[in-house]
Formats: structure tokens, sequence, C-alpha cells
């Protein structure tokens, strides 16, 4: 596949009685980030990675046929992603140039419009659970740094805590090195931004889903990328560039370049397509990636209201998982 090439997964699943018959009406989508070839990948990290987004659809797809809610496939599908060191998000999470963790997070409720994230926190365990609770209890949407982790001591019972070093791997250790001699060799801070920016935004996760209640839900988290500049924060924790849900029109989850992702608003890009363009979700995903991202800048996820799912990556691969009420169930690059 050549680096930078679109790819577009549409999956349709028409939500009528006929279609669906007696079985719960739900979709959901998730992805481990875009970026990554799978044969750029040893294959045992690629099996692994595969394992663990299998793994991950299981959990959404159970709470969504049993009935639960799209916020909690959501977010507990992200808690799991989290939690494996495979990822780009919790544990596993990429350093910055200082050495440190700085992990954001967002989540969306399709139903209100209601939203929480939590950006640059460095000692809260799953920042997709602070995202949540962030939007639950208080009047805001997002909280930073110094003002997440207080908001998480005064929440100490539903947010678990750990010292940063927790989500530390020797995979990211290795790869901060590497760019710090490339930044020795070439002497050039541009070059090495580059570098950073095109190969060391792989591993965000992400999840949409549709429930059996008809309510949108998309949920975001990340460590950023390898060697970012202390406090740097990118689309993820931020509704409308990252993620978005609107029982409108759609749920969407981006991963990839976050600075290009804020710059065209593109989550909510995609949804305003749909709704002032009458276009189908799968185009306007195809849209934003072909004409508003520049190649190899990442990649999408999306579930529309009807239960259509589309997902598309202008890099390598995306590693993504798509399940329904119809039975269908599938782990892709």
């Amino acid at each position: 596949m050549r680096f930078g090439s679109l790819v577009l997964v549409v999956v349709l699943a028409c939500f009528s009685s006929t279609a669906f018959g007696d079985e719960p009406k739900f979709a959901i989508a998730i992805h481990g980030g875009a970026g990554s070839a799978k044969d750029a990948m040893s294959p045992e990290a690629a099996a692994s990675s595969e394992k663990a987004m299998m793994n991950a659809l299981t959990i959404g797809k159970k709470i969504l046929s049993e009935g639960g809610t799209s916020l909690d496939a959501v977010e507990t599908v992200i808690v799991f992603l989290e939690n494996d060191s495979n990822f780009n998000a919790g544990k596993g999470a990429v350093l910055n140039a200082a050495g440190k963790h700085e992990l954001d997070a967002s989540i969306m409720n399709g139903e209100n419009l209601q939203c929480g994230a939590v950006a640059g926190v460095s000692t809260i365990k799953n920042p997709i659970v602070a995202a949540r609770r962030v939007m639950t209890e208080t009047r805001h949407v997002l909280l930073a740094a110094g003002g997440a982790e207080a908001f998480a001591d005064s929440q100490e019972s539903t947010i678990e805590r750990v010292e940063n070093g927790w989500f530390t791997t020797q995979k990211a250790i290795e790869r901060l090195e590497q760019l710090r001699k490339m930044e020795a060799i070439e002497n050039s801070t541009s070059q090495t931004e580059r570098l950073t920016s095109k190969t060391d935004y792989m591993g965000t996760v992400g999840c949409v889903a549709l429930d059996s209640h008809g309510n949108l839900a998309a949920g975001t988290s990340t460590g950023g990328m390898t060697n970012k500049k202390f406090g740097r924060v990118g689309d993820s924790p931020i509704v409308g560039a990252g993620t978005y849900a609107d029982n409108k029109t759609c749920a969407v989850s981006g991963t990839g370049i976050g600075e290009q992702y804020i710059r065209n608003a593109v989550a909510y890009n995609v949804a305003a397509q749909m709704q002032y363009g009458k276009t189908s979700l799968a185009e306007a995903i195809e849209d934003n990636l072909e004409n508003r991202l520049d190649p190899a800048d990442g990649g999408l996820i999306g579930v529309d209201k009807d239960g259509n799912i589309a997902t598309g990556t202008n890099t390598a691969g995306m590693l993504r998982g798509v399940a329904d009420g119809k039975g269908r169930f599938e782990v892709s690059w």
C-alpha cells in the first residue's frame, strides 16, 4: 500500500425491522491509531495489537447487545485500550520532550451534545474516565493539567491515580531516545518535528457507537506525539476536532496529526457536511481525508444515526474494528 493513499471502508447497516429482525439495533467502530501498516510491524506486535482490538470490540459489542448505552460502551472500550500497552493511550503512552507523559481524552453524548475532556494530565490512570466525570460532574467541558488533577482529587472514588512512570514502556523510552539522536545528528528542529509528526502519532485510540436506544456517543484518548513540547495539546481532547457526536448525524473519532484536525475542525466538519450538505457519512469522511487533511495526516471512524459505519485513513494503515446487531464483527488494518 502506498504511504499516504486513502483507504476507506464502509459498512452499511440499515436500521429497519426488516434488516435486523429481532436482533438488537446497534453499531460500533473502534480504532487503535492511524499511521502504521501491519507489514511494518513484527508479526508478534501485529498479532498482539489485533488481539487487543478484538477483545475491545467484544467488550463493546456485549454492552450494546445487552441494551447498554453508547456512552458506557465508549468509555469501557477506551478504558480497556488505555490499559493495553500496544497503544499510545494510558499505559504505553509516548514520552514528551521532558521525558514525561501528558495524556488527553474526550467523550461526547450525541443525545444532548454534552461533552467532557481532560488535557495534559499526568497521574490519571484512565483519562477517558476523568473526561466523562468532567461531563457529568461539572458545568465545564475541558479541564487541563493541574486543574484536571485537582478535579481528580475530588473524585478519588471513581478516578484511579498512578505515578507518571506507570505509563512508561521500554518502547516509549527507545523511541524518545531515537528522536533525540536524530535531533542531535540533524541539528535541525524543523527536521525533527517533521519526522516526529509523520511517524509518532500512531496508537491513539477511539470508539464510536450507536445504542439500541438510538443514541450516539464518541470518545478518543491519546498520549500525543513522541518528543512533543511540554504542554502541547492535540485534537483528542478538543470536541469538534478529534471527537464529535450528534444524534442528528453521526459520531466521529479521529487519529493523526492533531494540529491538522484542530485547524480543520475535522470531526465536526464530518457531521456538518451530513447535516447541511446532505452527504453520507462515508462521503464526508472521504472528503475530509482527501481534501482537508494532507496525505499521511491520519484517519477517521464514524457511525451515523442509522447505524451505517465508515472508516478511512490516508496513512499506510489504521487498525480498526467494526461490529453491529446484524452479526458483523471484523478487525482490519
